[in-house]
């Protein structure tokens, strides 16, 4: 299908032509005749780079109204921002935060892009404008896997066709083992494809051998001669670089994934020793990128990334800064960059292509031990393979060991990623989405509460039925927390629930029940105390799990335990009274640092003192903005006086 030939206004096709699309890829053609441009209700599993952005285009510039792009990422929303910004005579905008907000001045534009909890928020804090949504496009649905996110978008989702039967609903995702049945839940027209518009070949290289999933073969040289079995086994990360020179020798870009900050930037530092800018001709605009960096900030992790771009090879991790890692993408999206070495982050969804993918690590460290990467993840890293318009092909490439090499093949080159399942069972997601229907008005009993779940990708699985237990449960946890009450009718056993003050508030300003709960606690603490300070309210906000922790390293735990020691006259938790001392200590950890910056610190002192990344601690200061936020909203509610809130909301 010609572009000409889409019922869209001729200033879109021109733009798109402009832009040199005269031809749709066989995914995009399915979804039209699937009836995106005409209303119907679509989603399409397709793998990476396959025209998924384009398919979202067509869904929102055809619809009888305004459109709702929903993403994961703040990153992948300033992406989408910028592409239908693009767009001729369109209104476009992005919203990511303020989670205690509406979101009303989004409601003239023709379209906005924004992240499934802003659009949570703005939901529970009464919005008109989506119900005026005529469409709405749900990039990444196969996150509703996710322990954190999956639960709320498809909460939203769910909440988004209750108030508007009418909304197209297109979903996009990456390859899944069940597409089908987010095609169900959604009623929805499956368009499935492995169609891509780069060939791509996925292998596992051991002993300096690729042998590629088309029985074609890449030997690289890595220490020993290649292949020779009789002798020790490369170093992986030996062998990444051998694979990563190779590429960049041919004219190619790398991505290699690993499974740490620590070893992105330590295989950085290795790959900057290979001159790779000088190979690829690109030592004037690597300097510029590194100039750019270096702009950003002068701390220690800017300008180990600033040192690395000069030769050529960025690393990417949360830990850098938004700029910072603005800066790597756009450079390297510009052929400024030879190789990012990143952790799976990366693979979310930013985009990044390159000529050949290599994954060093297909294992991580979690709680309960080393684990293998899934299926899905790893696909979606190698997805990032084969530059449109730019590689004759795109190469994915797993390192591995003799001992491993037939898993690899198995779990990855011929494994089928695995099926989406939903969250919304965990616990700690159910209170917070049964307080928010409570809240909204959308229930008042357990039964309406499980009617308003009826829509949800977990009813269409199990049945919505089948969290009528889970959700007792997470009522009298709620009415214990005092979020909830229970009013019982005269003459009557039936009862219905009704939001206190405190549950309304945790709810509107976005903050989980537990969360809510543990600020009153510390706020109800505070208002007794002598000695408050910032560091009081600090602690408080810092203790609750929707503050990210903080690692605390062995070595300075004993220093952050006398710091707590000193300061106990001033914190709301005595040490004898938590029932997890060691993240209470991590909590300690991140209050001091941000009072440390109310008072001055500047970033590169802090990143330097207390061994975090300066992203992160962009990342704390914003969620410390947040929940003193609702802190101060919360001592409103409860009628206490704590003048140190404001204090710290206005220094911070």
């Amino acid at each position: 299908m010609r572009v000409g030939e889409l019922p869209i206004d001729s200033a879109f096709l021109d733009h798109f032509r402009g832009e040199g699309i005269e031809e749709l890829y066989p995914p995009q053609s399915a979804a039209v005749d699937a009836g995106i441009c005409a209303g119907a209700d679509v989603v399409a599993a397709i793998p990476t780079a396959s025209g998924k952005t384009f398919i979202a285009e067509l869904a929102l510039l055809s619809a009888d109204g305004p459109g709702l792009y929903v993403c994961p990422l703040r990153a992948l929303a300033r992406e989408k921002y910028e592409t239908f910004a693009a767009l001729p005579g369109i209104d476009v905008g992005v919203s990511t935060g303020d989670f205690d907000a509406t979101g009303e001045e989004l409601a003239d534009n023709d379209i906005v892009v924004a992240t499934s909890e802003k659009v949570d928020s703005a939901v529970r804090n009464g919005a008109d404008w989506v119900d005026r949504l005529a469409c709405v496009v749900i990039d990444e649905v196969h996150l509703l896997d996710a322990p954190r996110r999956g639960p709320t978008l498809e909460v939203t989702v769910a909440a988004l066709r209750r108030r508007n039967p009418d909304i197209q609903t297109v979903a996009l995702s990456a390859t899944v083992d069940n597409p089908e049945a987010i095609a169900a839940w959604l009623d929805a027209t499956l368009v499935e494809s492995d169609w891509r518009p780069v060939d791509l070949r996925t292998g596992v290289c051991v002993d300096g051998v690729v042998e590629f999933d088309d029985d074609t073969t890449l030997t690289v040289e890595v220490g020993d001669e290649p292949g020779d079995e009789s002798g020790d086994e490369p170093d992986r990360t030996e062998t990444t670089v051998a694979l990563v020179e190779d590429a960049v020798v041919n004219g190619g870009q790398c991505v290699a994934f690993v499974r740490s900050r620590r070893e992105a930037a330590a295989l950085a530092e290795r790959l900057a020793d290979v001159g790779l800018a000088d190979l690829q001709g690109i030592e004037s605009s690597a300097t510029t990128v590194a100039d750019r960096v270096s702009e950003v900030d002068g701390t220690i992790t800017g300008n180990r990334l600033a040192d690395c771009l000069r030769e050529g090879v960025a690393f990417h991790h949360a830990g850098l800064r938004a700029g910072h890692r603005t800066v790597v993408e756009e450079g390297f999206r510009d052929r400024e960059i030879a190789v990012i070495c990143a952790t799976p982050t990366l693979a979310a969804g930013v985009n990044v292509p390159a000529r050949r993918v290599i994954v060093r690590d297909q294992t991580r460290y979690t709680e309960s031990g080393t684990e293998w990467l899934p299926t899905l993840e790893v696909h979606q890293m190698c997805g990032r393979a084969g530059r449109p318009g730019l590689d004759p092909y795109g190469e994915a490439v797993l390192v591995g060991e003799r001992s491993v090499r037939e898993e690899l093949i198995e779990r990855y080159v011929d494994g089928e990623p695995e099926a989406v399942a939903s969250r919304l069972a965990d616990p700690a997601a159910l209170r917070t989405h049964v307080l928010s229907a409570v809240v909204t008005e959308a229930a008042s009993t357990e039964a309406e509460i499980l009617d308003v779940f009826e829509g949800t990708f977990y009813a269409r699985e199990a049945g919505a039925g089948g969290l009528a237990d889970d959700v007792a449960v997470a009522v009298d946890e709620l009415v214990a927390m005092g979020m909830l009450d229970r009013e019982t009718g005269v003459g009557t056993d039936a009862y219905r629930l009704v939001a206190t003050a405190i549950g309304e508030t945790t709810s509107k300003q976005y903050v989980r029940p537990e969360t809510g709960d543990r600020i009153v606690s510390g706020l109800r603490t505070a208002a007794e105390m002598t000695d408050v300070t910032t560091l009081t309210v600090l602690e408080v906000v810092c203790d609750t799990p929707d503050m990210q922790d903080t690692y605390l390293g062995n070595r300075e735990r004993a220093e952050i335990y006398r710091f707590a020691r000193a300061h106990a006259g001033e914190l709301t938790t005595g040490m004898t009274e938590t029932d997890d001392f060691e993240g209470w200590l991590e909590s300690v950890k991140t209050a001091r640092i941000l009072a440390e910056w109310i008072d001055g610190a500047t970033v590169e002192a802090l990143v330097e003192a207390y061994r975090i990344g300066p992203g992160d601690l962009d990342s704390r200061i914003e969620r410390a903005e947040w929940l003193l936020s609702a802190a101060d909203a919360l001592a409103e509610t409860i009628d206490v006086q704590v003048p140190a809130i404001a204090s710290a909301r206005g220094r911070l």
